[in-house]
């Protein structure tokens, strides 16, 4: 791999790691002022409605300048979003101040990834850049537990001199709040150090835009490869990160765990994620993509265990494999994807085509979530409807890439494919 891959893995690390800790800390603050329970929803909701409303300029924006420049700026917007938490301003304002500037990171991040790379590396590639994606939510998740524990927020001597200083609206989190902004100051410094790919790409006018989006989302559905890889993913994020708020409240209410003990539970779904996704970079080519769609059912069939458990230590080994399945059945899923956008748009648009499709899933995964748990649904009822969801779907996306496959529709892409729109 390049050095600057090897550049842009550590920034991207750094900067998810403080995009996830940043959830739980903004969790935390809603508790701090009181807010409802089904408020927390609200805040990852508020966060991909940015995707999805910004995709058609996101995409462009990610091609018409360095998309390292591009990605600093993004995060410099995340790091505004934690300045206005440390000021007392809103949480659920910031946090999608906050997706803002995810929305305008993500298409410049993983187009980098396509540009630097030759198709022949992508699946490795994207098992590096989804264990540092996927590994950032959980690890960030736990840090984010970690900073908002009584014992974190009373450690620092220096608290009450400098809670004097900023309008921090009251506050206990501070530390917290501080420590995010510093992870987010080291993910810039490291966006500046990615070096420029050299591609560049013909400018679109803003009036053409959206046209173009709607061109370009269709022709992506339209392509074998790409349908069955974009229905995939779409799927796993959506339940992703609907089944992360599951989990925490799982965790609380049938473990009787705190919060903070509750996202660290989540470091075991990071290793058994980290094991996968390196398998399926090790083990499997871009041609051989589609043979781990199976695995999606596995992954649904082992989440409704959970309503079985009631001890952390026997919870560690079913949210571990979980996370194995995950990793080894999405790494060459989003491989395919990209190496399909890439192929047959370009490397910023098609990016910003499978964030509005994948955040649209999760935009109404949550909001599904956040109505059932304000309408009282048991929790166990909730877990068994998600693990159905993901077996089902899987296995009807399964059955129509067999029957595309038996009738010759399909024909999986050769790592040394030309693009299209070249």
């Amino acid at each position: 791999m390049p050095t600057g891959f090897h550049v842009l893995i550590a920034a991207q690390f750094v900067s998810g790691l403080a995009d996830n800790a940043l959830l739980i800390v903004t969790i935390a603050r809603l508790d701090e002022l009181g807010a409802p329970l089904w408020w927390a929803p609200l805040l990852k909701l508020g966060f991909t409605l940015a995707y999805v409303l910004l995709a058609p300029f996101v995409g462009a924006l990610a091609d018409a300048r360095p998309k390292a420049r591009v990605m600093f700026v993004s995060n410099g917007l995340k790091a505004g979003a934690c300045a206005l938490l440390v000021a007392g301003g809103d949480p659920l304002l910031a946090f999608t101040l906050a997706g803002i500037g995810a929305a305008a990171y993500s298409p410049a991040k993983y187009g980098l990834v396509t540009e630097l790379l030759p198709p022949a590396r992508l699946v490795a590639a994207n098992g590096w850049i989804e264990v540092c994606t996927v590994g950032a939510i959980l690890l960030g998740t736990a840090l984010g537990g970690l900073l908002v524990s009584p014992s974190a927020q009373t450690a620092a001597p220096w608290l009450p001199p400098l809670a004097q200083a900023l309008p921090t609206g009251g506050t206990q989190l501070l530390p917290a709040l501080l420590t995010v902004l510093a992870l987010f100051v080291l993910a810039g410094v490291l966006n500046l150090c990615i070096p420029d790919s050299g591609a560049r790409y013909p400018r679109v006018a803003p009036g053409r835009l959206l046209r173009q989006f709607a061109d370009d989302n269709g022709r992506l559905w339209r392509d074998p490869a790409g349908r069955v890889s974009l229905a995939v993913t779409t799927l796993f994020w959506g339940v992703g990160a609907t089944l992360q708020f599951v989990v925490l409240r799982w965790a609380e209410h049938s473990l009787g765990l705190d919060l903070h003990e509750a996202a660290g539970l989540q470091i075991a779904t990071a290793l058994g994620l980290i094991a996968g996704a390196v398998a399926a970079g090790r083990w499997l080519s871009l041609p051989n993509a589609t043979r781990v769609l199976p695995l999606g059912i596995a992954m649904g069939l082992l989440v409704p265990w959970m309503t079985v458990i009631e001890q952390p230590m026997a919870a560690a080994p079913l949210l571990a494999a979980v996370g194995a399945c995950a990793g080894f059945f999405v790494v060459p899923m989003n491989a395919l994807l990209q190496h399909r956008g890439h192929t047959l748009l370009s490397a910023g648009r098609s990016i910003a085509v499978q964030n509005f499709n994948e955040n649209l899933g999760v935009l109404a995964l949550l909001a599904l979530y956040a109505a059932l748990t304000a309408a009282g649904l048991p929790l166990a009822l909730l877990i068994w409807g998600f693990g159905a969801l993901v077996a089902l779907a899987t296995a009807a996306i399964t059955a129509l890439h067999r029957r595309h496959t038996s009738q010759g529709a399909h024909r999986a892409p050769l790592p040394n494919a030309t693009p299209e729109n070249a």
